[in-house]
């Protein structure tokens, strides 16, 4: 008895300290996961939570991007900016519900998987565009933009992956840029355009596979 008790007292600064070095890890993955400038998970960790979101059919996938940022930025400089991007990743937050994520996919772009519980995704998306339109608290009036957002439901297109629904949320985001609608849904009604999206810009772009929809 005295020399399991002398073995397991010899043990416990080595499992106290093999404890404490897990939950340091823990904390610099945590940390590493985590956009230093917004506070939101970067794209690693967004892709994480993100794709197990889609498990539910009621997952609906969020594309968001700062209009005119890099006029912003040259004409009222990167503080200007980088106030802009944390007060669009705050206000897309706080729209999302906690059981849903957002994330800086990179530079302007944002991302979010929501659950759509009452169906009113649109809704819900077309107020956020208004509240992402508001000027940042404390900054010159005239650092103002608005922010393109495209979505797409999640159920309505069921092989596909994050990265399949992301770029269809990307495709729908484009086409309100380009329109200045503001928001725009990726889905199954009346296609409207097959040059729609970033893509329709670049030098031998096809339209070969047109996914966006009008918004229901």
């Amino acid at each position: 008895m005295n020399t399991l008790v002398t073995f397991l007292l010899a043990a416990l600064p080595l499992t106290a300290g093999w404890a404490v070095h897990v939950w340091w890890l823990r904390g610099c993955l945590n940390t590493a996961r985590r956009d230093p400038l917004t506070g939101l998970r970067t794209r690693e960790g967004f892709t994480r939570r993100a794709t197990a979101l889609l498990k539910d059919p009621r997952a609906v996938v969020v594309l968001a991007d700062v209009d005119k940022f890099k006029h912003i930025n040259d004409t009222f400089g990167h503080a200007a900016g980088d106030a802009l991007l944390k007060a669009t990743a705050d206000r897309l937050a706080h729209h999302v519900d906690p059981r849903g994520v957002a994330g800086r996919l990179g530079g302007d772009e944002f991302a979010a998987v929501l659950i759509d519980n009452h169906g009113t995704a649109g809704d819900l998306l077309a107020v956020l565009h208004g509240v992402l339109a508001r000027p940042v608290d404390g900054q010159d009036p005239a650092v103002h933009t608005t922010v393109s957002l495209g979505w797409v439901r999640a159920a309505d297109f069921p092989a596909d992956d994050l990265s399949g629904l992301l770029r269809r949320a990307d495709e729908a985001m484009y086409a309100a840029k380009q329109s200045r609608a503001g928001t725009r849904r990726a889905g199954l009604g009346r296609l409207f355009a097959t040059f729609a999206g970033r893509r329709a810009g670049r030098a031998g772009a096809h339209a070969d596979t047109p996914v966006v929809g009008v918004a229901a």
